[in-house]
């Protein structure tokens, strides 16, 4: 096992990794740009280095300053959380050069899956369910149009290869409209990712994004830990997450976590990480993509499975085996993404002190957060400040339970996504599950 882990990250999800590092009796090296000098978590790792000014380019996307602070530390092992380096090819066979163990996926894992266009010819080959679409890269809008009038048909939807959070990515429904969005979708996608190849697929209506949870142990076993419900979102990015989903049943979980299991076994899949699919109203599903990495929304599946997954993927890396098997969520799980934005003001980002802090607590209640009083949070980074999270045996119970919750939850000083997901527990579509991926798009609150 590791006697050191360096947590190449901030915030909420460095002080989730903290946490379990303390209870497997592992040291902790904490680092933080200097906006951060006042975060929570440097207060709890054993020791903390900063590693650069506010910028994200300067600090934590800076890989020889991280490097720096694992070898003057002596770490034996980095844990990049999500976002920033965690998926990074480089950052994963720098450290691999090091002789640092990545707390990761390798690089060849990540370069397979980290390429959509790619992914895709590999999970087809793998025989996983996969949008209608173009193969590989297009190479002209005029080839798109091609294909989206002869093979594909209208609607379709182009996507950036290197692309997330909805960055490069285009709806169109005709000739007209795809010409007009070719350029802007790539450009776009040029500015975010340093990369504007494009690629097609067929655009699913009505569709539910779906989520499998796998773990991938060095020996070659593969298993799957259940599904997390996440459709409710704006703009490609999720607001509320859940486990087990509402729209599953037992023939269909059985049909996606084979195939989630083939997806890791085509790759080799070493570690914790997530196969997402889109999933219609026929309850056909569709491969969308691999995140190596632990996701924002695990703590669902933490709370039905009863299972630290940051302490599955420390121990996966250290080389132990998986013992256990395919899980079968008990109970239902519910989780909130509270932003510091302003749900009445075009979700405009609300950095700002934190004047008063009001956390919910009870039976079933769980709040994963680096916020206090007094806090100041910055302007640099992604804008969550909080997830709150409920456990409860029924969905109606959980729903329930997370009113209540967010009612408790006060927060002062800053504008928060609190009122909106009040209004979202209140709904009655979305407490009947009636919802998709558009659900927010008619939304009004």
């Amino acid at each position: 096992m590791f006697n050191k882990i360096l947590i190449a990250n901030r915030g909420e999800i460095a002080l989730r990794v903290i946490r379990t590092c303390k209870e497997m009796g592992i040291r902790t090296v904490a680092v933080y740009s200097t906006a951060d000098k006042d975060s929570i978590h440097l207060k709890f790792a054993d020791e903390a280095v900063c590693i650069g000014p506010a910028p994200s380019t300067d600090s934590y996307l800076n890989m020889p300053n991280i490097m720096a602070a694992a070898e003057i530390t002596n770490a034996d092992a980095i844990h990049p959380g999500y976002g920033f380096l965690s998926e990074n090819a480089k950052f994963s066979e720098l450290c691999r050069e090091s002789g640092i163990k990545f707390i990761g996926a390798s690089p060849e894992m990540i370069n397979s899956m980290g390429d959509k266009a790619n992914a895709k010819a590999t999970m087809k080959e793998a025989g996983v369910p996969c949008v209608p679409g173009s193969e590989g890269l297009l190479d002209s809008c005029e080839q798109g149009i091609q294909l989206a009038n002869d093979e594909i048909g209208y609607p379709v939807i182009m996507k950036a290869t290197a692309g997330g959070g909805g960055r490069g990515m285009r709806i169109v429904w005709n000739d007209d409209e795809f010409r007009e969005a070719w350029d802007s979708a790539r450009k776009e996608a040029a500015a975010a990712f340093g990369n504007d190849g494009m690629y097609l697929e067929k655009f699913v209506e009505e569709p539910r994004h779906i989520e499998i949870q796998i773990a991938g142990d060095q020996y070659g076993k593969v298993c799957h830990l259940s599904e997390r419900d996440c459709s409710i979102q704006r703009r490609h990015q999720k607001l509320i997450e859940e486990a087990p989903s509402p729209f599953m049943t037992d023939e269909l979980r059985e049909q996606m976590g084979e195939a989630a299991v083939k997806a890791g076994q085509a790759i080799g899949y070493e570690g914790v990480g997530t196969v997402e699919f889109l999933v219609d109203k026929d309850r056909n599903f569709y491969f969308m993509e691999m995140n190596t990495r632990i996701q924002v929304e695990h703590p669902v599946t933490e709370e039905v499975i009863n299972h630290d997954l940051i302490m599955e993927q420390i121990k996966l890396a250290a080389g132990i085996p998986i013992t256990g098997k395919h899980y079968i969520p008990q109970g239902h799980s519910i989780e909130c993404r509270i932003n510091a934005e302003d749900p009445f003001n075009d979700f405009r980002p609300s950095p700002g002190t934190i004047t008063v802090l009001h956390k919910p607590g009870g039976h079933g209640v769980r709040v994963d957060s680096h916020i206090y009083a007094g806090y100041a949070i910055p302007p640099n980074y992604d804008s969550m400040v909080a997830k709150l999270i409920v456990k409860a045996n029924t969905r109606e119970e959980a729903i329930t339970k997370m009113h209540r919750a967010l009612n408790e939850f006060i927060i002062e000083g800053v504008k928060t996504t609190i009122p909106l997901q009040i209004k979202l527990m209140e709904n009655e579509d979305f407490k009947n599950g009636n919802f998709t991926t558009k659900f927010m798009d008619t939304f009004e609150f």
